[in-house]
């Protein structure tokens, strides 16, 4: 077995005291075995020895550490049970002889420790094994030999793990434990793999035992299987350490390059801190703590005013308190990460002085993080020998002359003393670790270095099209024009000039929500700073630009074009999301399917409209003229893209609001307001014609369960699926409606009472089909109630109200199921006071009134979630009861959830009940009365 390599000077004291230790102990033993040496079968102690040399190839890399370990413990185990003491100790020492030297370069120090530690474990475990044996203190063969396999995995593992330990100054303990202690049920198997080939011999020879050695073998590709697998856990796990800090790095880099005044100070500091640690002899977890600390510790920046951050003269104390505040945020940042290790109490402590004047803590001497102590001492010297906004950068033997001053007071003297010593060798050590790494951050010279360049590069390359499309693609060679000479009076006119229409355009964009208007004023104000023979705007669709507004030459023809993205002029800016300056028109999709025909116009100025949203369309200008645009025509066609795709986003949405008036935004059916406009007109026909009409009420039952075991997000991927399903099953001419929640509705003219059970059948496996989908379980199932015009109503509010009734009875029976609502509805309509602060005050209607809530029609706006005050009475009953909207239906009104009473306001609500279903169960006997006379 072989420990980490490491060359004999290297050493100190006590690892090479006990290295000799080891060496003349296990000497010692190999002579006086040599000595009385004797061998009662040498035929048996040869097989024995040859296929201990085989088995010690057969070995296996320990975690931890390079070094291996082979199977050949079973046959010392089978020396010290049948071999004399002699004859083991040659068979162990030359297989572990043979295991060193099948390295290409064997360390004589390595061979002559291992050896000499397997001499002496074969004798600690040959001594024990005989003494226990012979003086009869164990009775059993099988616990004998357990025990010698016990003693033999302390003997042949302490020392090795100790010599690590003495190397590696690391606890003898943790070596042993993670890198030895592992392989010790693999002793105790080869111990039971011995016993079963010396049971064996108790019948046969010794030569019938050695069938065992397929046993042997499984052993170590048990060995092997399960040490690689440790290796890949172990690599995993370097990994995903080395990931991280790389994660960190890059986090730190990117804070970094936000100031250039600090260029190259985390990376500085991370070398200084991290060598200054190593003199210290901080432990390996305090090491990587520093480390990330080092690069991370102004995290907390992101909170202070870059006003502040970048003042290029003293903080007044007002701006000190706030810079103050960094250390506690950046460690309140780091929290969230948890570390392995204490980076946060580095991050927090770094600016706490040695003689507790510092901040945000005020904390002292040695309760101060050692880490932050060092931190808090290099980050002082790289900063004085730094430039920054308020000052040059000190000579770098100065600012260590100003770090020694502060020894004691500020700074840690045990850090200072070891700056003082090495700064020198730091600071080259620093310029060749930040020469290695200078191409790979973002180094915030790279912007200054090419700024003239980039400014020549944004006309050409960002401007433009890529440079690999070619003239005959269709995109011109993109040239300059060349412009007049101005006298700057002119310039400055023109400036003016363009100022103003910048500031116009940006009035006007936002003072209209309807699109065509606002795209007309765009298009008039832009012609006074920029002529144009034609302009299209077009708007994305999916994935085609539509041309919303088009004027000039060739008006007709643009407004015809869809044109794919990607595709032609307008669709690769778009997709690119680059402009492209003096194109050639002829490529846009559709513009000239005829190449023989002429084409009036020669240029063109394409530029995107990216929105919040990502593209939403593109601005293009024609013109007869060939290369007619200037760099000045795109740079302020560029300054107002971004607000004309705002202007567009906000026009867009202001017309799916009043699409959504009437329409379900989440399924895309119409709303309850839909609803009842288009069951007034159906019953309406049906009257006329003398028709019937089938209205079918559908509620999803365990909806709620979707919501709360799987997310509000998957139950709105519910509703859109079973909306579509239900769409698509239907009639043409049915309606299929979204009522509100989870409620649908279904309006069909004709239907019989045969097809509206099979369509309820159908919609109630669309429901199921739908929950299976989404949440790959039956979870989902629906509840159906009809009612048929004339049969059981003849106005559209008593045709509802009876299928929605006979939903809730189909809902009710279904024992396994949940009813939604938790109280009866009763149906009415009372006037109600609406409140809701100092200023909301209205009327309103209350229907669908229950324990639980009720429903408010009123023309006015109930946000979702505001809380309203109701006051109404029926029949000299009073209640007054404050209530949280839940859901708003526009145009409609809203669902409202009471909250919490008094019993008194109870009392009365349960009267307004009883009083509401008492007179409407009269007027039903009324009208059946009324209906049975007529006939």
């Amino acid at each position: 077995m072989t420990t980490r390599p490491q060359s004999w000077r290297d050493m100190s004291a006590a690892p090479r005291f006990f290295i000799a230790v080891v060496v003349i102990c296990g000497t010692t033993v190999l002579t006086y075995s040599v000595l009385h040496s004797r061998s009662q079968n040498p035929l048996k102690f040869f097989c024995y020895l040859l296929i201990a040399l085989a088995a010690s190839r057969l070995k296996v890399k320990l975690p931890g550490i390079t070094g291996t370990m082979s199977v050949n413990f079973l046959f010392l185990l089978l020396g010290v049970l049948e071999l004399s003491l002699s004859e083991t100790m040659a068979l162990g020492c030359a297989a572990v002889a043979v295991q060193c030297f099948d390295r290409k370069r064997p360390n004589p120090i390595q061979v002559a420790f291992n050896v000499c530690s397997t001499a002496l474990a074969v004798a600690v475990t040959f001594a024990s094994y005989h003494y226990a044996s012979s003086h009869r203190a164990i009775g059993r063969p099988l616990a004998l030999l357990f025990l010698a396999a016990c003693v033999y995995f302390l003997a042949n593992t302490l020392p090795v793990a100790t010599v690590i330990s003495l190397t590696e100054r690391q606890s003898m303990r943790k070596i042993w434990s993670e890198c030895y202690f592992w392989s010790f049920p693999y002793y105790l198997v080869g111990a039971g793999v011995v016993g079963m080939m010396s049971w064996l011999r108790s019948f046969t020879d010794w030569e019938t035992s050695l069938l065992t050695l397929p046993v042997v073998y499984l052993i170590y590709r048990s060995y092997r299987l399960y040490l690689g697998k440790l290796e890949d856990e172990k690599r995993h796990v370097e990994e995903m350490a080395d990931l991280h800090m790389r994660t960190i790095e890059a986090l730190a880099l990117a804070i970094e390059a936000k100031d250039q005044t600090t260029h190259d100070h985390l990376q500085r500091v991370r070398v200084y801190a991290v060598e200054v640690a190593k003199e210290l002899k901080i432990d390996q977890e305090g090491m990587d703590a520093l480390q990330a600390a080092a690069l991370l510790h102004d995290i907390g920046k992101l909170a202070i005013p870059e006003h502040i951050i970048s003042k290029p003269g003293r903080l007044t104390p007002e701006e000190f308190e706030k810079m103050k505040i960094h250390p506690l945020v950046g460690a309140e940042i780091l929290e969230r990460v948890h570390f392995p290790y204490p980076v946060v109490p580095i991050v927090r402590a770094h600016h706490e002085k040695y003689d507790g004047t510092g901040y945000p803590l005020g904390l002292k001497g040695t309760q101060i993080p050692i880490g932050a102590r060092i931190l808090a001492a290099v980050d002082f010297l790289d900063a004085m020998a730094s430039d920054r906004q308020y000052r040059r950068a000190l000579p770098l033997q100065e600012a260590m002359t100003r770090l020694a001053d502060q020894s004691g007071k500020a700074f840690d003297p045990q850090v200072v003393n070891v700056l003082q010593r090495k700064y020198v060798d730091l600071e080259q050590l620093v310029y060749q670790r930040t020469d290695s790494l200078g191409k790979h951050k973002l180094s915030t010279e790279i912007k200054d270095r090419n700024k003239d360049r980039n400014k020549d590069k944004d006309r050409d390359e960002d401007s433009n099209a890529e440079p690999t499309v070619k003239p005959a693609a269709g995109f011109e060679a993109q040239g300059r024009r060349q412009l007049p000479e101005r006298s700057f009076l002119d310039s400055i006119a023109a400036a003016r000039q363009e100022a103003q229409t910048l500031f116009e355009l940006s009035q006007d964009l936002g003072a209209s929500l309807s699109l065509d208007e606002t795209l007309s004023v765009f298009a008039v104000k832009l012609r006074r700073s920029m002529p144009y023979d034609a302009i299209a705007i077009y708007v994305r669709h999916g994935d085609e630009l539509v041309p919303e507004y088009v004027n000039g030459d060739n008006f007709r023809l643009f407004a015809s074009l869809r044109i794919p993205m990607g595709q032609g002029l307008s669709g690769w800016v778009a997709q690119n999301l680059k402009p492209i300056l003096n194109g050639n028109p002829s490529v846009e999709p559709g513009y000239l399917n005829d190449t023989s025909k002429y084409s009036t116009l020669n240029s063109a100025l394409a530029v995107p409209l990216e929105g919040l949203q990502g593209v939403v369309g593109v601005v293009a200008l024609y013109h007869a003229e060939k290369d007619f645009f200037t760099s000045d025509h795109m740079r302020i066609l560029l300054a107002v893209s971004s607000k004309m795709a705002l202007a567009i986003e906000n026009a867009m949405k202001y017309e799916q609001a009043e699409s959504s008036a009437v329409t379900d935004y989440l399924t895309g059916l119409p709303n309850a307001r839909s609803l009842f406009l288009q069951l007034d007109r159906e019953l309406a026909r049906c009257k006329r014609e003398g028709n019937t009409l089938t209205v079918m009420v559908a509620d999803l039952d365990r909806f709620k369960q979707i919501n709360d075991r799987f997310g509000h997000l998957e139950g709105n991927r519910v509703l859109r699926l079973f909306a579509v399903s239900l769409k698509e099953t239907s009639r043409k001419y049915d309606y299929v409606a979204r009522m509100g929640g989870d409620e649908f509705v279904v309006i069909a003219p004709g239907l019989t009472p045969e097809a509206a059970a099979r369509k309820a059948e159908q919609m109630r496996e669309l429901a199921q089909q739908a929950g299976k989908d989404v949440c790959n379980e039956d979870i989902l199932s629906l509840s159906v109630g009809n009612a048929v015009f004339p049969e059981d109503g003849t106005d559209a509010e008593k045709i509802l109200s009876e299928a929605d009734k006979r939903m809730y009875l189909q809902k009710q029976s279904q024992a396994t199921q949940k009813n939604r609502r938790l109280y009866p509805r009763v149906r009415g309509r009372l006037t109600t006071e609406i409140s809701g602060g100092e200023k909301l005050a209205m009327l309103g209607i209350v229907t669908n009134l229950s324990l639980g809530g009720c429903y408010v029609e009123t023309s006015g706006l109930l946000l979702p979630g505001s809380q309203l005050k109701l006051t109404f009475s029926h029949e000299h009953t009073n209640v007054s009861i404050l209530s949280e909207v839940v859901r708003m239906d526009m145009g409609t009104g809203a669902a409202l959830r009471f909250s919490e009473a008094t019993h008194e306001v109870r009392a009365n609500l349960q009267r307004i009940l009883e009083q509401l279903a008492s007179a409407e169960a009269v007027f039903d006997l009324k009208r059946s009365q009324a209906a049975a006379g007529h006939i």
